[in-house]
C-alpha cells in the first residue's frame, strides 16, 4: 500500500502567503492603519481645536453624569458618567475616513471601470456591426451569384431551344 505524502505545515503556510488576495489584504492593512494615523491627526489637531472653539479642547472630556457624585477622572473616578465626547470623536474620525476613502478611493475608480467598460462596450459593437456588414456583403454575393447562374441558366435553355428549332 502507498501511504500519500502529506504536504509539510511549512509548504502549507508558504502556500497560504503566497496566495494573492493575502498579500492584498495584508497591504491593505498596513494602508489602512498608516491612513488611520493621517485621520486621527486631523482630528485632534483640526477638528477637535475647532470644536474647542467653543468648548473644551478635547472631546473625550465631554460626558454626562448619569449617576452621582461624578468626580474625579480616569481611576479614581466616581459615578456614572457616559463619555458621549469619545463617541462623537470617534464618529467624527470614522465619517472623515469613510468620505477620504470614498471620494479618493471608491469614486474616481468607479468613474475609471464605468469608462473601460463603455470603452469595451463600444469595441464590440463596433465588432458587431463590421460582422453584419460582412454578413450582408456575403449575402449580397450569394444572391448575385444565383442570379447570374439564374439568368446563364435561362440563356442557355433558350440557345438550346433555338437550335432545336434551326434543326427541324
Amino acid at each position: 500500500m502507498s501511504e500519500k505524502k502529506q504536504p509539510s505545515v511549512l509548504e502549507g503556510f508558504k502556500t497560504f502567503l503566497t496566495r494573492g488576495n493575502v498579500v492584498d489584504l495584508a497591504v491593505a492593512v498596513v494602508i489602512g492603519t498608516a491612513f488611520t494615523n493621517v485621520v486621527n491627526s486631523v482630528v485632534k489637531g483640526v477638528i477637535n481645536p475647532m470644536v474647542g472653539a467653543f468648548g473644551t479642547k478635547n472631546l473625550d472630556n465631554y460626558s454626562y453624569c448619569l449617576k452621582d457624585p461624578c468626580t474625579g477622572t480616569g481611576d479614581t473616578a466616581t459615578g456614572v458618567r457616559i463619555m458621549w465626547g469619545s463617541v462623537l470623536g470617534s464618529t467624527l474620525t470614522f465619517l472623515i475616513t469613510a468620505a477620504v476613502v470614498y471620494f479618493l478611493m471608491v469614486l474616481p475608480m468607479s468613474k475609471y471601470l464605468a469608462r473601460v467598460a463603455a470603452r469595451q462596450k463600444a469595441k464590440e459593437g463596433a465588432q458587431e456591426v463590421v460582422e453584419l456588414s460582412e454578413l450582408e456583403v456575403l449575402k449580397e454575393i450569394r444572391d448575385a451569384l444565383v442570379t447570374q447562374r439564374g439568368a446563364g441558366h435561362n440563356e442557355a435553355l433558350v440557345a438550346q431551344r433555338d437550335s432545336e428549332h434551326k434543326e427541324r
